[in-house]
């Protein structure tokens, strides 16, 4: 499907749009993407859209015939939105001046928001969820234009996998914004553009290699490891939403009273998912911290063991962006389970400063760009085909110590 298909609104031979013609269509947009990051692609319905409007539904399909082109429109317009910040930024002579000037936009378009100035961005966590060419060729597009604000010497698999890093950063700061007062908005900008610029190692630190740590759990497999796996992998490429007990199912070639046999509700193996993943995410943490050493030592080994876990395809972490589409009822409590995992890595990320490992930074701020290049890392292999697991360490983990704007690591 593509949003040219006929003539605007669907119907063929219409003569062109007014201005109130795309004053409404522009309102119906800007109200797809709240209920969009609220609910994610497959949660948002056009009687939702519409009752934000005081519209009914019908109103709604005179601009767009189904939730699927809607959505489509509200996806290219919020990359458009990304795409003019980028161009505001590219006229910088260095990549970390790029950067600088990007995020510096980024976060004046946030302020704007909330004046009630601009239109709210949306969140992208399932964009593949809804799987339109016409959407997915212009996020591809989107992400080369995100890679050319980083160093044009690198190879294209370093990149690519910085470029993956940063979009997701981008992407996570919604989720931590609001600990932010407005009024220093910009403060945050700078103080997430110098840790992603230059990393949070100390330049006076050996780049630590990373320690081997146990993140598989003792004693018998759990009997429901199965559905966890086809439920994570599922919720991670298509939604909440999109993870329907029909499709887990399907995954496992097991009947749907199979499946019932092991879960009472979905959303009692959703919270399982999540569990599992807080549980490995911690056990790493424990272990790199038993091992002992410095605040950078403990870091390196937490994060690399919990990217390589990401990447090997075994049995992926659930994103933590998945939240978006799950059920209000159940997200709150889940945010601030991943609020203390970051909350414990700022911790260790003082240890650090303590000893001189780590960077004097804004912890709080580096503590979330952790735990979003962690989430990130489930989606790496669609950036870096080709790219062996082993391998990650240098494309992806030392960036995120030493900055998107550091030479390649062989």
């Amino acid at each position: 499907m593509t949003l040219d298909d006929g003539a605007e609104g669907g119907s063929s031979g219409r003569r062109a749009p007014t201005r109130r013609y795309e004053a409404r269509r522009s309102a119906i947009v800007s109200s797809a993407v709240e209920e969009m990051n609220r609910k994610g692609v497959r949660g948002m319905t056009l009687g939702d859209v519409a009752a934000r409007l005081d519209l009914v539904p019908t109103g709604v399909i005179y601009y767009f015939r189904n939730k699927e082109e809607l959505a489509a429109a509200a996806f290219l317009k919020g990359i458009q939105s990304y795409e003019a910040l980028i161009d505001s930024a590219s006229g910088e002579a260095s990549a970390e001046g790029r950067l600088s000037a990007f995020l510096a936009g980024w976060f004046d378009y946030a302020r704007r928001v909330q004046a009630g100035e601009a239109d709210r961005l949306p969140v992208f966590n399932d964009v593949r969820a809804l799987n339109a060419p016409v959407v997915n060729e212009a996020y591809i597009g989107m992400f080369r234009r995100f890679r050319s604000l980083l160093d044009p010497a690198l190879s294209r698999p370093h990149a690519n996998a910085r470029a993956h890093m940063l979009l997701s950063e981008v992407f996570w700061i919604p989720a931590w914004l609001h600990q932010a007062e407005v009024a220093d908005y910009a403060r945050s900008a700078d103080r997430m553009a110098r840790i992603l610029a230059r990393g949070v190692a100390s330049r006076d630190a050996a780049w630590p290699q990373p320690r081997p740590l146990p993140l598989a759990a003792a004693g018998e497999p759990v009997a429901s490891e199965p559905f966890l796996r086809a439920a994570t992998g599922l919720i991670n490429e298509e939604g909440y939403h999109g993870a329907s007990v029909e499709k887990i199912s399907a995954r496992l070639n097991v009947s749907k009273g199979a499946f019932y046999h092991h879960n009472q509700t979905k959303d009692e193996l959703v919270l399982a998912c999540f569990e599992r993943t807080f549980e490995i995410m911690w056990r790493a943490i424990h272990a790199a911290e038993q091992a002992g050493g410095s605040g950078l030592e403990v870091l390196v080994s937490a994060v690399a063991a919990l990217i390589e876990h990401q990447v090997s395809g075994e049995a992926p972490l659930l994103r933590t962006s998945a939240l978006t589409a799950v059920p209000e009822a159940l997200r709150a409590g889940l945010m601030q389970r991943f609020d203390r995992l970051s909350y414990r890595f700022a911790s260790i990320l003082c240890d650090g400063i303590a000893d001189g490992s780590v960077a004097p930074v804004d912890v709080n701020i580096a503590a979330q760009i952790i735990t979003a290049a962690i989430n990130a890392a489930a989606e790496l292999h669609y950036w870096t085909p080709g790219v062996a697991p082993q391998a990650v360490v240098a494309h992806y983990v030392r960036p995120l110590f030493e900055g998107l704007c550091s030479p390649a690591a062989s």
